[in-house]
């Protein structure tokens, strides 16, 4: 803590000389913590899962488990606190787990699910951009990409191997003319 005097200046009132107080205090837990605790929302989410994993005996992938657990942990504190970062972490852990998560229940995806799932995670966060004002962002072009690779990928599976380089060709294509016009 500091005191500073100073006799040159008067005070609030106006009445002569004052003294400025600056100090530092540790005070209680509850205002030095943020409002929401990250361990807690975690641990209800992942204990969710974990009770759901032995009611339904054949559920037992524990670490596509943990994943998705932080995953929709982070995305509800995103719901609360409207922080980017936990935006991102929410949907990117969220679409790495859903795939294997979903295999463990027994389902068998095949392939494009994972890109699938990521396409739709950043469809979500322009989505959530565009609603905050900020445009679609580079996030509606790379999501839109990802989700038709991997509709072709799951639908037409042969085929899945050639979107990907026709994307490229065509996204060449539009630079090299758009740069032609200049």
């Amino acid at each position: 803590m500091s005191i500073e005097r100073d006799h040159g200046a008067s005070g609030p009132g106006g009445d002569g000389p004052y003294i400025r107080v600056y100090g530092w205090q540790w005070g209680p837990d509850e205002t030095r913590r943020p409002g929401l605790p990250w361990v807690g929302i975690f641990l209800v989410v992942f204990g969710g899962l974990l009770v759901l994993e032995n009611a339904l005996p054949e559920y037992r992938n524990l670490g596509n488990v943990a994943v998705l657990s932080a995953g929709l942990a982070t995305l509800l504190v995103w719901a609360i606190r409207r922080g980017t970062v936990a935006l991102y972490f929410g949907a990117f852990l969220t679409a790495a787990a859903l795939p294997g998560t979903i295999d463990g229940l027994g389902y068998e995806l095949g392939s494009g699910w994972g890109t699938l799932f990521f396409g739709i995670a950043l469809l979500f966060i322009a989505l959530v951009r565009s609603a905050g004002r900020g445009g679609w962002g580079w996030q509606a072009i790379a999501g839109a990409a990802l989700v038709l690779l991997a509709s072709t990928e799951i639908v037409v599976p042969q085929v899945g191997g050639l979107v990907l380089p026709a994307l490229l060709v065509v996204l060449g294509l539009l630079l090299l003319v758009r740069g032609g016009r200049r």
